[in-house]
């Protein structure tokens, strides 16, 4: 998504300024071309040398020198630039583009561009909380500036609080959905991910292997495409997307609620998780100890969510996944039917590739008109981009 694009970077006086090599990498890993921009005061922390050498291109820090001859560098920056970035921003710069001062190559930059600009702060936490700061990044926002807001934790001038630099993942990320085609713009996605987990004692539960890979990659690419994602999930070890409402739940009965409570104001639902058939009929409330009998486990059915969704579809597209291990095809088009579905994505868990816990899938896309497409092995971001576009092609049909 960032392949080709010109990512112009400025780069300011603070002490976070030396990520800014690690975000230079990672922009160029992911194919885009970076020209970096440095204040005098971002050259007290890291070098010009450093950042040219990991972009591949001179590093402008001068206001009234050349690039490639007779172009002059501002506005040469400014009309090359796909997106500006400015990480770290201190208060000083966000207060200088704020109130239109240019004093220097990369404030100038920034207003002669016509393209997005996206601010990462970092500072200390009493200029972070400073009102006037606050009211400039306020006035910012309304000019249709972007923001990675700082993150908590401890700072390099040794207090504790907000102002540290969001991490270089959600920075990227951010760039990403700015880039990003806005075709899911306006629409809710409410997400559904994971397992569940049924308490059989404080230590004990059933579930299954579902890592929430799949639903996680679906929340990301509509979130990226403009949506706003409600993203309900298991207990899963990945970190949730930048920019989602994340519902962390336990149980199938949690994930009912919070799918039922948030399921009106959705355009539309993709229910990725693998919910538990079956829970305990009793949860022990202490530690159940080993004996020398076999034990007896009586079980009750869970609530079904998908069924229940789909007689409240109204509307809205309603998305199942099946996991199967035999009679594909059999299997995901009775349960497209009887869940009132509009697209089931059936994948054969057997298949190397095509299991949970990995990264990639194997997919047959079934749609309520009877139409299977099959994918072949690609990445679970990949397919949960095409899982979007037979949103949109199923809306318009």
């Amino acid at each position: 998504m960032l392949k080709g694009k010109k990512i112009v970077l400025g780069v300011t006086g603070g002490i976070a300024a030396y990520k800014s090599a690690e975000l230079v990498r990672e922009l160029v890993r992911s194919g885009a071309e970076v020209f970096v921009v440095m204040t005098h005061g971002a050259q007290a922390f890291i070098t010009p040398l450093t950042l040219q050498t990991l972009s591949g291109y001179k590093v402008a820090t001068d206001l009234f020198s050349l690039i490639e001859e007779s172009e002059i560098g501002h506005i040469s920056l400014a009309e090359r630039a796909d997106i500006l970035v400015i990480a770290p921003a201190t208060a000083n710069v966000i207060g200088k583009i704020a109130g239109g001062v240019a004093d220097d190559l990369l404030t100038t930059v920034v207003m002669a561009t016509r393209a997005p600009v996206l601010l990462a702060p970092a500072m200390n936490v009493h200029m972070w909380e400073n009102p006037i700061c606050q009211e400039n990044i306020l006035k910012l926002r309304g000019r249709g500036y972007h923001f990675v807001d700082p993150e908590s934790g401890e700072l390099a001038c040794g207090y504790e609080g907000k102002g540290r630099l969001a991490e270089i993942p959600a920075i990227v990320e951010e760039i990403r959905a700015i880039l990003s085609p806005k075709d899911f713009s306006g629409e809710i996605l409410l997400v559904t991910a994971g397992p569940t987990e049924e308490p059989i004692d404080p230590v004990r539960y059933l579930s299954n292997r579902s890592s929430g890979k799949m639903g996680f990659a679906l929340a990301r690419a509509a979130r990226l495409r403009g949506a706003r994602v409600i993203l309900v999930s298991g207990p899963s070890a990945l970190k949730p997307p930048c920019g989602v409402k994340f519902i962390p739940v336990r149980t199938a009965v949690e994930m009912r609620e919070a799918v039922l409570e948030n399921l009106a104001q959705a355009s539309a639902l993709i229910m990725a998780a693998a919910v538990s058939d079956y829970r305990p009929q009793r949860s022990h409330a202490e530690k159940m100890k080993k004996s020398k009998t076999e034990l007896n486990l009586p079980l009750e059915l869970n609530p079904d969510i998908l069924f229940e969704a789909g007689q409240r579809k109204g509307k809205r597209v309603l998305i199942g996944f099946a996991a199967e291990t035999e009679d594909l095809l059999a299997n995901a088009r009775k349960k497209l039917t009887e869940k009132n579905l509009d697209l089931i994505v059936a994948n054969d868990v057997n298949r190397p590739g095509a299991g949970f816990a990995v990264d990639t899938n194997i997919v047959k896309m079934i749609d309520r008109f009877g139409k299977v497409e099959e994918l072949p092995l690609m990445s679970k971001e990949d397919l949960a981009h095409r899982v979007l576009d037979r949103v949109l092609s199923l809306r318009s049909a």
